[in-house]
């Protein structure tokens, strides 16, 4: 019996969610390698049929990203990157192939940008909750892990004067966007490529639960890059399920599943339920002026709230969507599950989200802090 398609149940228009740029003529996006990236070619050979991206040259004349605060081998380089593994039915980055358990394909990149209009529906619209408008104006801008290049693409739109640069391990972003905003290859573990002498005034990262082994070591280089004064904030999921009122019991397998990622995330080295542990780390990498912000976002339509209604019902769209791409490679990989074992459970918690009748939710952490001046 095939697995229940999920995709035809929840009725959310995913190209309503995508970012569009309104200022200025869009420009071509030359995707670079860091001078780390472009030192860690070859690449292993990747399995048959998985095909090669290739990427673009970028000269100094066309170049959005200023050839001076990295090494020239950022903008020119190998013509082509092995970007693709597949396993299990699902694709994954080749660079730096492993380190990162989570998907790249369409149907993850769909489920990323459910998850920023998500975090905007909790914040009620702002892109983030740093003080950024009791400061001067930030020019320069870092989104690490920045996944499909949603959140800094419009932040290049709301920041029209600043320069915007997403890395990521996956060359999944837009191939236009504003003319302030680039995208680098780069694994935000390794040594950053950035010099120090072009700090920024802002750093941002998201959902990064499950792909850093060393928090303290992430948070210390985003210290030495920010400006004093500026800022670094983190927005994370806790994957753990809650209620206020013991109806979390009407989800076993959610809650099973919170364990469960837990117990491979751990041994992967890598947990995805960080959240909240990010302030004391922060508070270890010297910053001050921390502040936790967290917010209850319901699994579900069950708020009397229209606005708890809307934020539950796509809440519960990005739980469903998130079970598989965060199990799946952990439980086989880590676990020692087989496919179809890993597929049976993904099915079962999947179709228990769908059906809850529990008053559930999940904690969202906005934390920031700054560097002091």
């Amino acid at each position: 019996m095939p697995p229940p398609n999920f995709h035809e149940q929840i009725q959310v228009d995913v190209s309503s969610l995508q970012v569009t740029s309104s200022r200025g003529q869009a420009t071509i996006q030359r995707i670079c390698l860091s001078p780390k990236a472009a030192g860690d070619l070859p690449y292993p050979s990747p399995p048959a049929g998985a095909r090669e991206l290739t990427v673009l040259q970028t000269s100094d004349e066309d170049s959005l990203y200023d050839a001076d605060s990295v090494a020239d081998s950022s903008l020119s380089f190998a013509s082509t990157v092995r970007d693709y593994y597949y396993e299990n039915g699902r694709r994954y980055h080749a660079y730096r192939y492993g380190q990162y358990p989570i998907p790249n394909d369409e149907e993850e990149q769909d489920r990323l940008n459910i998850t920023h209009h998500l975090f905007k529906l909790l914040t009620g619209g702002d892109l983030y909750r740093t003080p950024l408008a009791q400061q001067p104006a930030p020019k320069r801008i870092l989104d690490i892990g920045t996944g499909t290049g949603a959140w800094a693409l419009e932040m290049a739109e709301q920041f029209p004067e600043a320069e915007i640069i997403g890395t990521d391990l996956s060359p999944i972003q837009p191939s236009f966007s504003p003319p302030n905003c680039t995208f680098i290859i780069d694994d935000a573990e390794s040594d950053w490529a950035f010099s120090k002498d072009e700090p920024f005034d802002y750093i941002h990262a998201r959902s990064m639960g499950g792909g850093i082994a060393d928090w303290d070591r992430l948070f210390r280089q985003a210290y030495n890059h920010l400006k004093p004064g500026g800022w670094l904030e983190v927005q994370e999921f806790e994957a753990a399920i809650h209620s206020d009122d013991g109806t979390e019991e009407k989800a076993p397998m959610l809650v099973d599943l919170s364990k469960k990622l837990d117990e491979a995330s751990k041994k992967f080295g890598k947990r995805v339920s960080v959240a909240p542990s990010l302030a004391g780390w922060m508070d270890r990498a010297g910053f001050t002026n921390i502040t936790e912000d967290i917010y209850k976002c319901p699994v579900g339509s069950w708020p009397k709230s229209p606005r708890l209604k809307e934020i539950g019902r796509v809440g519960k769209v990005a739980v469903i969507e998130a079970i598989e791409p965060y199990s799946l490679a952990l439980f086989t990989r880590v676990l020692g599950w087989s496919y179809e074992r890993a597929q049976d459970y993904v099915n079962k918690c999947r179709r228990e989200a769908m059906n809850c009748s529990g008053h559930i939710h999940i904690l969202y952490y906005f934390v920031y802090a700054q560097r002091p001046l």
